[in-house]
């Protein structure tokens, strides 16, 4: 079950830590190529999803690796699938049909959760 997490849950850190980086660290004129629906939210809001990301994709690596608090890793996955469907939802609502990506990441979370169980 290890390595089906880590098969997931790396990749999808990955992704979690370098979007909420640029969240972050980026203007809104620096996000807008990648993520139009940044005019949409106040910037305010941009960096505090940004910090989201970065602490669930923090979430989903350290608790297994130390072993310290492991059912982070399912609260980490589980916040992502509420998030995904946050995006999905925006994206929808701004007319943007493209949420392929969404559901994507949508379903990675949920496929992480499962076998991040086996740590509780």
């Amino acid at each position: 079950m290890s390595v089906a997490y880590w098969i997931v849950a790396g990749p999808l850190a990955a992704f979690y830590l370098y979007g909420g980086a640029l969240k972050v660290v980026r203007s809104r004129d620096g996000l807008r190529p990648m993520m139009a629906w940044v005019d949409s939210v106040p910037m305010p809001a941009v960096r505090a999803l940004g910090l989201v990301e970065v602490l669930g994709a923090t979430g989903l690596v350290l608790p297994p690796l130390t072993g310290v608090a492991p059912w982070l890793a399912l609260a980490a996955a589980s916040g992502f699938v509420v998030l995904q469907l946050g995006a999905i939802r925006v994206h929808l609502r701004l007319g943007d049909r493209r949420v392929a990506l969404n559901v994507t990441l949508l379903l990675a979370a949920l496929a992480t959760g499962w076998p991040a169980t086996t740590w509780l």
